[in-house]
């Protein structure tokens, strides 16, 4: 039986496994490293923070994801594919990992979150 998301180190587990994927996927990884440039070691602390912060409650998120997102969208478009295929290897980074109450919320807060972004970026003035 896999665990489920309850520390910290299961959520740097997560999201270090997440953007392995993303960073080699041919869809969505040339927006992270060649439009947004992410730097991976300013990315994956805030990344941790925020995914604490949703699944455990932590406090140590600070930032406005929707903010970032809509200013990526200007420089490239966002669609639903780029949706969709952030959220397939989210799931099956989470399958891979875990399991039980928390993963199952992590899957529905990232369909959540990417409904909302998406929707955010086509419909932002």
């Amino acid at each position: 039986m896999k665990p489920d998301i309850t520390t910290r180190n299961a959520i740097e587990l997560l999201v270090n496994s997440f953007y392995e994927k993303v960073t080699t996927d041919d869809c969505i990884g040339p927006i992270f490293i060649k439009i947004a440039k992410v730097d991976w070691d300013t990315h994956l602390p805030r990344m941790y923070d925020f995914w604490e912060s949703i699944l455990l409650g932590g406090m140590n998120y600070k930032g406005n994801p929707m903010l970032r997102h809509i200013e990526l969208s200007k420089k490239t478009t966002l669609s639903q594919e780029h949706f969709d295929r952030w959220l397939a290897l989210w799931h099956n980074t989470i399958d891979t990992y875990f399991s039980g109450e928390k993963a199952n919320d992590a899957k529905q807060r990232g369909i959540n979150i990417a409904g909302l972004m998406l929707y955010k970026i086509e419909n932002h003035a």
